[in-house]
Formats: C-alpha cells, structure tokens, sequence
C-alpha cells in the first residue's frame, strides 16, 4: 500500500487517564499538531489519578484542547477526514468524555468515526517516530494498566504472547515510589533516584512452569514495601536501583524468550514506562545480539492522541469504521 496516495488527516482524542489530548496526524506518520494537557499537578496531592476529578477535568479541558490542535496544525474542522478517539482500555468516565465528545463531532461534520484501542494507540506510537518500520514485529507494551509482549503482525493484527498476571509494571513503580515517599508520578521519581543508587538488594523473580510468557509484578513490588516498613531507614536509591534492574531483568528473559520462539528480530518498545532511562539502555544492548531495536521519542511513550490518531489512520485504512453507538469500554482488550 502506498500510504502517501492521500493525504487522510485523522483528528486522534485521547482521555483515558489524566490526559487530556488531541492531535492532528497526516497518513499515520506525520504530526501536525499534538496537544496535551496534563493534569499530573491536579493528582499529586491525592498520590494517584482521582476518576471523578479526571473526569471533570477532561470536560472542562477537551473543547480548548481541540480548538488548540487545530490551530497548531493551521486546519479547520471541514479539514479533518476522520475523527479517532480512545474507546478503551482506561477509567470509563475519562474515556465516556472522548468518545461522547468524538461521536458529536463525527455526527455533525460528517466524518468517520474510528473507535481505537488504547494499547494498538502506544503500539502506533513507534510508526510516528520510525516512518521506516512496519510489521511484522515484537512489541514490549509496558504502562501504568497494561504489561504485555505483543506480536504485531499486521497494522491491525496482533497476538498477545504474554501478559502481566497480576500487577502492571507501571502500577508497580507506582506503588513502589508511593511507600518509599516519593509520590505520584512514580515512573520517573524511582528512575530518577535510582540512577543515584546501587542494585545491591536481592529481590524476588517470579517463575512460572512450561514456556508461558507471562509476567507477574505483585511479589517484587510487596516484598519492596516489606523491606521499607520493616526496615525505614534503608537506602531509598539503592532500594530503587534495586527494583528497577530486577524489573528490567524480568522483562528482557521473557523478551528473549519470545525472539528464539518466534524467530523475529524487531523489537518495539511501547507504553509509558518505555521512558524509563534504565529500561531503554537495556534493551539497547539487544543490538549487540542483532536485533534491531525501536522505542517512541519520549514526548510519544506517554499518553498522547499522536498515537491515537496514527492507530486509528490504519484501523480507517484497513475498514475499521465505528457506529454512532460506539461505547467506553474500560477493560478493552488488544
């Protein structure tokens, strides 16, 4: 398929979570606009994403945020071909605001409406960032919901292989910065202190029998949080450093794993915790074994309606098109 025969401008809507985001994206590749609007400052009092006052945020924010997008991107709503808002997974009064706000739009100006999976979205993230990459390829999802390695096979085909049976890697971060005092976000304040520590702290890795893929984060993080209350005034960065590397361990076995028993030698990063500086050095390393590694510009990794929007250009491409009826689903699996 030749993806530059038309110039098909998506207007992505992201409000899974605490962000409020819309962006313009031109052919799945090319930002013209990206807007966010954070409410990280409104939460951090609470250590953790409130559903009621995300929810209310995003309905205050939404109609400014999208006015911005489109003067970013010097369009106007006739512009836009297709309208992409996330319809899942995340809190179902968030997502309600994107969708509810989408579907409007799509019924008043008469365009199509693309409900996207918000996992396929941070997936997409890579083809914004790399214009050369495309399937078939392996890609390590990692956020604050989702922990799962993927095997992408087609713009909108994808096998789960593996997936966290318990916590997420990002809720464990979370909960980890959280108990050890450094609040909310935890992703970047456990990176950040743990780059001023060392791994000297043995922690537990969980095994599962046969060649199941799987994750699980609910022992590391617990046995984390026994330590700091058993023992307050043991060392923070350490105990970061610690976590972080024995994190990072579990992910690469699995993904490794995943390489001798598919064969496919391209690995995607994708999901808010592919920022984490430690992580991507790591997975770096891979290249020395031959495989080639890709993982979003920063700015990407994050929740953002770029993604969305270049998740919903291939769903769009491929037929994909939602009713009018299309409906939050939190739970919504890739």
């Amino acid at each position: 398929m030749d993806f530059n025969e038309k110039h098909i401008k998506v207007l992505g809507i992201e409000s899974s979570c605490d962000e409020t985001s819309v962006a313009v994206v031109e052919n799945g590749r090319i930002i013209l606009s990206n807007v966010i609007d954070t409410q990280i400052p409104i939460h951090e009092k609470y250590g953790g994403v409130v559903p009621e006052i995300a929810s209310r945020n995003h309905i205050e924010a939404i109609s400014r945020v999208t006015k911005k997008a489109l003067e970013d991107a010097n369009i106007t709503f006739q512009d836009i071909d297709v309208i992409a808002p996330t319809y899942g997974p995340g809190l179902v009064g968030a997502l309600l605001v994107g969708v509810s706000y989408a579907k409007a739009l799509s019924y008043t100006l008469n365009k199509p409406l693309i409900g996207t999976n918000h996992i396929q979205g941070h997936i997409a993230a890579n083809y914004i960032t790399y214009p050369e990459l495309q399937p078939p390829f392996l890609c390590v999802m990692m956020s604050g919901g989702n922990t799962q390695i993927v095997h992408v096979k087609d713009y909108t085909q994808f096998e789960v292989l593996g997936k966290t049976r318990d916590d997420a890697i990002g809720e464990a971060f979370d909960k980890v910065a959280r108990v050890v005092g450094l609040g909310y976000p935890g992703g970047p304040k456990v990176d950040k202190i743990a780059s001023e520590g060392k791994a000297d702290i043995v922690l537990p890795k969980a095994h599962f029998d046969g060649d199941t893929l799987d994750f699980s984060f609910s022992g590391i993080k617990t046995a984390v949080v026994n330590l700091h209350h058993k023992n307050p005034q043991i060392n923070v960065a350490n105990l970061c450093a610690s976590f972080q590397s024995t994190v990072t361990q579990i992910l690469m076995e699995n993904v490794e794993k995943a390489i001798q028993k598919t064969n496919i030698k391209t690995i995607a990063l994708a999901g808010g915790v592919s920022a984490n500086s430690y992580i991507r050095k790591a997975f770096m390393g891979l290249e020395e074994k031959q495989i080639k590694v890709y993982m979003p510009d920063l700015k990407l990794c994050t929740d953002n309606a770029a993604m969305i929007a270049s998740a919903g250009y291939y769903n769009y491409i491929a037929g994909n098109e939602s009713e009018l009826s299309l409906n939050a689903i939190p739970n919504l699996s890739l």
